[in-house]
């Protein structure tokens, strides 16, 4: 009876060849991670890691604005990226300076971007753009155009201690003197022009208030002849005009000594107001119904008390 198979221990003919057969044809290629982690295991994937971990990190594109968030215009440092800038010129003590700032500033802001380019104090500036800049307004509000020229006004602490020490003492001994005479109103030498009355086109008056100075002139009122005066502040200029019918005269600020005024009786909204513009009373210029509301401010401007605040 014949074998179905070959005996124990004797291989079927052609079975070698067949493995050589296969082992020779099979294309021989580097194994990849998945096959290493089945062949090694363990250790395999952990070598596959360890090669994805070398792997260098992306760099980031030229114009990717993360890479471009910490770089500074140099013109707005302040958190101004984004914000809608404004070419300003910046003029103080004879001297242009060409900046840019954010057109939602405030005048309290412009002060402290000054501060930045002439070392001169806030609290020591007039800044200007018709008229006095509100500090706590924005350059948008007062409609600061690109190109605008800003005067700025004011001196160092040395020029101030210098020029007002004086005109401090001046005034006291001014004080003192009044309070040993009787009231200006009632002397001979005022009453002619305080009999005339209230002029009909004096401006009107705020009693007990204190407000900045109008953006135009004081006028209205009557000066030493009775004829009309008209004070005009030229905060740019650093100038006081006087100005009458028949000529103005344009005063420094820094030229005027001191300034005296008292109360009219009977219309103690209005002031008669002197400015001392030589050594002695001799030199007072006086004017006549200034609206007391502006009274302080007038002082204020002029003998350079604002410098302090």
């Amino acid at each position: 009876m014949a074998a179905a198979g070959a005996p124990d221990g004797m291989e079927e003919p052609g079975m070698d060849t067949e493995a050589e057969t296969v082992a020779t044809e099979a294309p021989a290629r580097p194994l990849n991670c998945m096959e290493a982690e089945a062949a090694a295991g363990a250790a395999a994937e952990d070598s596959c890691d360890a090669r994805g971990s070398l792997q260098p990190a992306p760099a980031q594109p030229p114009g990717d604005p993360a890479a471009q968030a910490s770089v500074s215009n140099g013109e707005d440092a302040g958190g101004g990226a984004g914000r809608e800038l404004v070419d300003l010129k910046i003029i103080w003590n004879k001297t242009k300076h060409d900046v840019k700032v954010p057109l939602d500033s405030t005048g309290s802001e412009l002060k402290q971007k000054i501060h930045s380019i002439t070392g001169l104090p806030p609290a020591m500036q007039k800044v200007m753009y018709k008229g006095l800049v509100p500090e706590d307004k924005t350059l948008r509000e007062i409609k600061v155009t690109s190109g605008a020229k800003i005067m700025v006004v004011g001196s160092t602490i040395n020029d101030v201690l210098a020029v007002n020490t004086p005109k401090d003492a001046a005034q006291q001994d001014a004080k003192a003197e009044e309070n040993k005479k009787e009231p200006l109103c009632r002397q001979k030498q005022h009453r002619k022009v305080l009999d005339k009355g209230k002029p009909e086109d004096v401006m009107p008056s705020v009693k007990g208030a204190q407000e900045r100075l109008p953006t135009v002139p004081l006028s209205g009122m009557y000066n030493k002849s009775g004829g009309k005066v008209r004070l005009t502040f030229k905060l740019e200029q650093d100038q006081l005009w006087i100005g009458t019918k028949e000529r103005t005269e344009k005063l420094p600020m820094g030229s005027i000594k001191n300034v005296v005024s008292e109360p009219i009786e009977g219309h103690e909204d209005y002031h008669m107001m002197a400015f001392q513009l030589g050594p002695t009373e001799a030199s007072y210029y006086w004017v006549y119904w200034v609206p007391t509301q502006y009274v302080d401010a007038i002082k204020d401007t002029v003998l350079g008390k604002w410098q302090y605040f």
